[in-house]
């Protein structure tokens, strides 16, 4: 079963333990909610961000969960909701081994365990009502004096 199915898929891409990922993009004007999802492939996933603006019961709300032989885990809610219809917001994920630590466009944080444990995923997915403007993985810095940060 493919759990990436109407949006956009980024396939055999490398997102691993000491890299960041940032995503700008922009809900559509009446969304209902939209995902983020990041994965071994498009059969399992083990980060789900999902916005929730009135969806599955949730109003405002972030959810995060991950999915693995097919079944959901335990969803997880943490942090603001800095999101509004038709306004842009940016989310960065920083993929530590254990667990990836989210920041919201308001500063928010949340820290989302890496329930698979791999240091590596090449699969990552937006799906729902969002246009995605921008995205990119980059190095984390872990030695700012070093880089002068």
């Amino acid at each position: 079963m493919t759990l990436f199915l109407d949006g956009m898929i980024i396939k055999n891409m490398s997102f691993k333990a000491g890299e960041t990922l940032t995503i700008v993009g922009v809900p559509k004007p009446d969304a209902t909610n939209f995902a983020i999802n990041i994965g071994p492939d498009e059969t399992e996933i083990t980060m789900h961000i999902n916005p929730r603006f009135n969806s599955k019961g949730d109003e405002n709300a972030v959810v995060c969960n991950s999915y693995q032989k097919g079944s959901w885990g335990e969803e997880h809610r943490e942090g603001g909701f800095p999101f509004h219809q038709g306004e842009e917001f940016k989310v960065v994920i920083e993929f530590a081994p254990t667990e990836f630590q989210v920041t919201l466009s308001d500063g928010s944080k949340i820290h989302f365990p890496n329930r698979m444990g791999a240091e590596k995923y090449s699969c990552i997915g937006f799906d729902g009502e969002v246009r995605v403007t921008s995205f990119e993985i980059k190095q984390t810095c872990s030695h700012p004096g070093i880089w002068g940060n």
